[in-house]
């Protein structure tokens, strides 16, 4: 069956059409990751104009993720049963507008409500993004493309990291959000003009013309074990890793006397060549013959991002910038190496007409743990380590040290991925 839906794929666009799609759909994960990170690595300007604790530090990140969280599930729901190009070139015109105008703000409450937009619009982005793909290639070139399609995380952090710092230092921090913001504002209209809606389904056996209810969604998942361990490992990858780097920005900044475009330089590299790197080798592993088989994606999921826990503990374990500047470069490709395949696994045990609302479930989880959990968890215990003193390098080093080990618990849901994603995800699409 998979040989017919990759002829049935050349059938509906050409190879070229497809691949202007994948790339414009990448693009607009780099601008989300982009508006996402660039508070990340503006937290040192941020806390010291507004005298922030810790605890407040990470509270900066939650109006975003609560709103993104709150209006994913409502924005998906109307996704599968509206055209979805549409609602994604809306998204990302308001998400990109409010980071420009997170660039104007006065004081703490004005900056909370700017990114309360941000969150909003950022709800409808990537589960429009996903199901617009997967009706452009078949489930046995899904990896693949969403392994292109998560080089947005890289290029995003990079741009949040390194560009956002340099603008930081040279121009002020909101200088930085009006350059990150502005672009978005052009590419929402070039998706409007270039890309056409595909017809959904269109390259799955399983097909249903009638979309189902949110209570469907959710017990249709429910009943699928590998779609709810795949949902969790990658709901895990972020908590840990993401939920790691968060505070990284701010770390280097105390623990080793950097300024915030040092920072952002010192990781954005490891964004860039490292993680484009781990998800160039991740897109040509997954387009193997061989790892058309699900099993072997989950496998090479849990292996990976096991063995990548050790140096993610050793970076903050440390206190040579060197040798922490080495486990960084193991660790922080490990985070990209795992979107692409993920968000394949999550969409290859969902039916067609469930795909939008099957990735907001997935991302409801990654978000609540890595932009809510995480943060708050680091910045409390930063601050209770430090005790009446204030929040130090010494106090943050510990906190993110009781979060690292999170990458065995994702590992260990890869692993039982794998012992049920053959006959859940011929359920869910026809074949495999």
């Amino acid at each position: 069956m998979a040989s017919r839906a990759s002829v049935e794929a050349d059938a509906v666009a050409t190879l070229g059409q497809r691949w202007y799609v994948l790339i414009m759909m990448m693009l607009v994960y780099t601008i989300s990751i982009a508006d996402r990170y660039v508070l990340s690595t503006l937290l040192g300007p941020i806390s010291k104009e507004f005298k922030l604790t810790d605890t407040e530090t990470a509270w900066l990140g939650i109006p975003l993720a609560l709103f993104y969280v709150g209006m994913g599930l409502p924005l998906s729901w109307l996704c599968d049963r509206t055209n979805r190009r549409n609602l994604l070139a809306a998204s990302v015109a308001v998400w990109s507008a409010m980071t420009a105008i997170t660039g104007f703000t006065k004081g703490y409450v004005d900056l909370l409500l700017a990114r309360i937009g941000v969150g909003i619009g950022e709800a409808g982005g990537t589960p429009a993004c996903n199901a617009i793909i997967a009706d452009y290639f078949p489930a046995d070139r899904r990896s693949m493309a969403m392994t292109v399609f998560a080089l947005g995380a890289p290029l995003g952090a990079w741009l949040g990291s390194d560009i956002a710092g340099l603008v930081s230092v040279e121009h002020g921090w909101r200088a930085a959000f009006l350059v990150l913001g502005i672009p978005g504002i052009l590419l929402a209209l070039l998706i409007m003009v270039t890309i056409k809606e595909p017809k959904r389904g269109r390259l799955d056996v399983v097909s249903d013309e009638t979309a189902p209810s949110v209570v469907e969604c959710f017990k249709f998942i429910w009943s699928q074990k590998a779609a709810v361990h795949a949902i969790w490992a990658s709901g895990l990858s972020a908590f840990w890793g993401w939920g790691l780097m968060w505070f990284t920005p701010l770390y280097l900044q105390r623990m080793y006397g950097m300024d915030e475009g040092e920072a952002g330089r010192m990781l954005g590299w490891i964004y860039l060549f490292g993680g484009i790197a781990a998800s160039l080798v991740t897109a040509w592993v997954v387009a193997r013959p061989s790892y058309a088989d699900p099993r072997r994606i989950a496998r090479l999921l849990a292996v990976v991002t096991a063995i990548a826990t050790i140096p993610s503990f050793l970076a903050y374990y440390t206190h040579d910038l060197s040798m922490a500047h080495l486990m960084w470069w193991l660790f922080i490709p490990a985070i990209y190496f795992y979107i692409g395949p993920a968000f394949a696994l999550c969409q290859n045990l969902a039916p067609p007409k469930m795909r939008a609302m099957t990735v907001a479930i997935s991302l409801l989880i990654a978000n609540v743990l890595n932009l809510i959990v995480a943060p708050w968890i680091v910045g409390a215990l930063s601050d209770w380590f430090a005790g009446p003193s204030g929040a130090d390098a010494e106090s943050l080093r510990l906190a993110q040290m009781i979060l690292a080990p999170a990458g065995l618990w994702a590992a260990w849901h890869y692993w039982r991925t794998e012992k049920y994603v053959i006959e859940d995800q011929k359920r869910a699409i026809g074949y495999v």
